[in-house]
C-alpha cells in the first residue's frame, strides 16, 4: 500500500510540473505586457517600459523565469514558500487567501445541492422509467443542459431579485399562480409517487390541494414579509425527514426502524422550544453545532433503545433523522430575523440583492448579530448557488440515471430479486452503492475543481472569488497571480483522482490496490 502510495505522489508531481511548465510558457509567450505603451505619449514612456521589464523580468526567456517561479513554490519544503507578487505589488497567496473562502462559500453550496439533488433525482428517474415522471425530468434536465449560464443567470436577476423584491411590497399571490403551482406540485409528487392511474390520480388531487392550502394560507397571512416555520413547521418536516431515512434504510415494513425514526422526528420537534434559549441574538456558530449535538445525541438513543438486534441500523435511522430535522430548527431561527433584516435601512424592503457577496451598508451591531449577518450571506447566495444548481444538476440528473439503470440490469440484480428481495433492498443495497461507482471520478473531480471558482458567474454576480482572480489574471498579463491560482487548481486535481482511485476500493469491495 505505501509502495503504491508513493508511487502515485511521483506520479502527481511530475504531472503538476510539467503542466505548470506548459502554462506558465504558453501564458507568457502569449502575453505581451508592454503593448499597453503601444499608443501611450507619456513624456516617461521609456522610462516606465524599463521599470516593467525589470520588474517583470521580461528580458529574462520564460523557460528560465519558470525555475525562478518554482524556486519560490519548492521554498515552501523548507519555510519560505512565495509566489511572487501581483502587478499590484501584493503578495499572490495574500490575494489567493481573500478569494478562496468567497470561492469556497459560493461554488460549494451549489455543488453539493446539485449532487445530492441530482443523484436523487437521476434515480427516481431510473427507478420509475418510461414513467410521465421520467419523461418530464429526462426534456428538463436536456433543457437546463443546454441553457448557457449567463441567460440563466440574467432571469434569475430579473425574475428571483427584482420582480421579487417588488412583490414583497404586497405579497399576496393571485389565485391563478396558485392554481399552476398547486398543479405542477401535484404532478411532480404523483411522477414519484407513481402507481396505478387512479393511485396517479389520488395523488395528484391530494398533493395539489395540499399545495393550494399552504399557499393560499401563505397569502393571506403576509407571510413572506415576517416568515417562519413554528412548531408545527418544524415538527411536519421532522416526519418528512423520518420518512425518507426510514425508507431508504430499514422500509417502512420494518417496526422497529419506523419506531426510531418517528419517535426521533418527534422528540426533535418537542426540543424545538426548549432549544430556543441557545438561539439567542448573541448565539455563535458553536451554539448551532451545540443543538446538532443534542438532537443527534437523542436520536442515537432511540436508535439504540428500540431493540439489542442490529442496534446499528436502527441507531443509523436514529442519526440521520436528527440529522435532517435539526436543519429546519436553524432555518426557522434565521427566518426569525428576516422582518429586522428587510426593514434595515441597508436593505430597504429588498431583500434579494443582484450583485456582491456582501451588504456593506449593514451596522457593525447589525454584523455583529451572528442570524442578521448569516441571513446576509445567505440572501446574497441565493441566485448565484440557482444558476450553477441549475446547471449542474441536469449533468448529475443523466449520469446517476443512466448509472442506476445500467446497474440494474445485470445478472447479479436479477438472482437478488429471484431470491426474493423486496425491491427497496435491492435497489437501496444492491443498485445504488454500485450506481455510485462510475460516479465516484465525477463527484471527486468536481469538487477538486471546486477552488478553481465559476469564471462567468462570479462575474455577472459581482463576486471576487478565485474564478473572477483568474479571469483578471489573464487580462491583465499578471502571470504570478495566473500561476498561483493554476498551481492550486492543478494539485488538486491530481489529487482528487488519486482519491478517487481509492475511494474505488471503499465502494467495491472487489477492487485492491495494486501494490
Amino acid at each position: 500500500m505505501l509502495a503504491y502510495v508513493f508511487r502515485r505522489l511521483g506520479m502527481m508531481l511530475v504531472v503538476v510540473f510539467g503542466a505548470s511548465f506548459l502554462a506558465y510558457n504558453l501564458q507568457a509567450f502569449s502575453s505581451d505586457p508592454l503593448s499597453v505603451f503601444g499608443e501611450s505619449t507619456e513624456e516617461n514612456k521609456d522610462y516606465l517600459m524599463a521599470k516593467m521589464i525589470r520588474d517583470l523580468q521580461l528580458d529574462v526567456p520564460p523557460p528560465i523565469r519558470y525555475f525562478s517561479w518554482l524556486r519560490g513554490i519548492l521554498g515552501g519544503l523548507w519555510g519560505d514558500f512565495d509566489m511572487g507578487l501581483t502587478r499590484a505589488n501584493i503578495p499572490v497567496i495574500e490575494v489567493i487567501g481573500l478569494a478562496i473562502p468567497v470561492t469556497i462559500r459560493l461554488v460549494i453550496t451549489a455543488t453539493f445541492l446539485a449532487v445530492i439533488l441530482g443523484i436523487t433525482v437521476g434515480m427516481i428517474t431510473a427507478i420509475r422509467q418510461y414513467s410521465r415522471f421520467d419523461y418530464v425530468v429526462t426534456f428538463i434536465s436536456f433543457l437546463l443542459f443546454s441553457l448557457p449560464i449567463f441567460w440563466v443567470a440574467v432571469l434569475l436577476k430579473e425574475y428571483m431579485a427584482i420582480q421579487f423584491n417588488d412583490f414583497l411590497v404586497d405579497p399576496t399571490i393571485p389565485a391563478s399562480a396558485i392554481a399552476i403551482a398547486s398543479i405542477v406540485f401535484g404532478l411532480i409528487v404523483a411522477g414519484i409517487l407513481g402507481g396505478s392511474r387512479l393511485r396517479f390520480y389520488a395523488i395528484l388531487g391530494g398533493s395539489a390541494l395540499f399545495a393550494a392550502g399552504v399557499l393560499s394560507f401563505v397569502s393571506s397571512s403576509k407571510w413572506f414579509l415576517d416568515p417562519g416555520l413554528g412548531v408545527f413547521g418544524v415538527g411536519f418536516l421532522a416526519l418528512i425527514s423520518a420518512s425518507i431515512v426510514i425508507q431508504l434504510i430499514t422500509g417502512f415494513d420494518n417496526k422497529k426502524g419506523l419506531l426510531a425514526g418517528l419517535g426521533t422526528a418527534i422528540a426533535t420537534t418537542l426540543l424545538y422550544i426548549p432549544l430556543q434559549g441557545l438561539l439567542g441574538p448573541d448565539a455563535t456558530f458553536l451554539n448551532v453545532i451545540a443543538i446538532f449535538v443534542i438532537t443527534i445525541g437523542v436520536g442515537v438513543l432511540i436508535g439504540s433503545f428500540v431493540s439489542t438486534i442490529d442496534r446499528r441500523v436502527y441507531v443509523r435511522v436514529g442519526l440521520f433523522t436528527a440529522l435532517l430535522a435539526t436543519g429546519p430548527i436553524i432555518i426557522d431561527r434565521f427566518m426569525q430575523e428576516f422582518a429586522n433584516y428587510m426593514i434595515s435601512d441597508a436593505v430597504s424592503g429588498r431583500p434579494v440583492p443582484t450583485l456582491g457577496q456582501a451588504n456593506d451598508l449593514l451596522t457593525p451591531e447589525q454584523m455583529g448579530n451572528f442570524w442578521i449577518s448569516g441571513l446576509d450571506t445567505a440572501m446574497h447566495l441565493v441566485l448565484p448557488t440557482i444558476a450553477l444548481t441549475l446547471i449542474s444538476f441536469a449533468g448529475y440528473v443523466r449520469f446517476s440515471r443512466g448509472s442506476l439503470l445500467e446497474v440494474l440490469n445485470m445478472d447479479y440484480i436479477r438472482t437478488a430479486r429471484a431470491k426474493g428481495l423486496s425491491e427497496r433492498t435491492v435497489i437501496v443495497r444492491h443498485g445504488m452503492r454500485n450506481a455510485m461507482l462510475p460516479m465516484t471520478t465525477i463527484l471527486v473531480n468536481d469538487f477538486a475543481g471546486l477552488l478553481g471558482g465559476a469564471i462567468i458567474t462570479e462575474g455577472i454576480f459581482a463576486w471576487k472569488g478565485m474564478g473572477q482572480l483568474f479571469n483578471d489574471a489573464i487580462r491583465s498579463y499578471d502571470l504570478n497571480l495566473f500561476m498561483g491560482v493554476f498551481i492550486i487548481t492543478a494539485s488538486l486535481t491530481v489529487l482528487a483522482n488519486f482519491v478517487a482511485d481509492l475511494l474505488y476500493g471503499v465502494v467495491d469491495p472487489r477492487i485492491r490496490i495494486r501494490k
